[in-house]
């Protein structure tokens, strides 16, 4: 059985994904992908986590992201039938930098082993 706040977390990712691709137009060289949402139990917050490429341009995409923070809320707020709707945060997401340097290591061990 799915809890609340799965479903919470599934609903938040859908719409603001939609947001981010109807109402941003980000550059055509930087891939931003909505990585995933995890709201807290009493769904007061909601942290939203967003992977850049290059990841280089993820502090300026995130930062446009944040000021653009109220306009979002508002749209989920006025599209989501519930209550509370959690307050969002956006988050620079690590894990997928991480994984790619962990790719790296393992290619050049097996680039040394041969």
């Amino acid at each position: 059985m799915v809890n609340r706040i799965d479903k919470v977390n599934s609903l938040l990712e859908h719409e603001i994904n939609r947001i981010l691709l109807h109402d941003f137009n980000f550059s055509p060289d930087v891939l931003v992908t909505l990585t995933r949402v995890e709201a807290t139990a009493n769904l007061i917050e909601a942290k939203v986590f967003i992977s850049v490429l290059p990841d280089i341009k993820a502090d300026q995409t995130i930062a446009t992201l944040k000021s653009n923070i109220r306009d979002i809320q508002q749209k989920i707020n006025k599209t989501l039938n519930m209550r509370p709707v959690p307050r969002i945060m956006f988050i620079k997401d690590k894990v997928i930098k991480e994984a790619g340097k962990i790719e790296e290591l393992l290619a050049q061990l097996k680039k040394d082993e041969k």
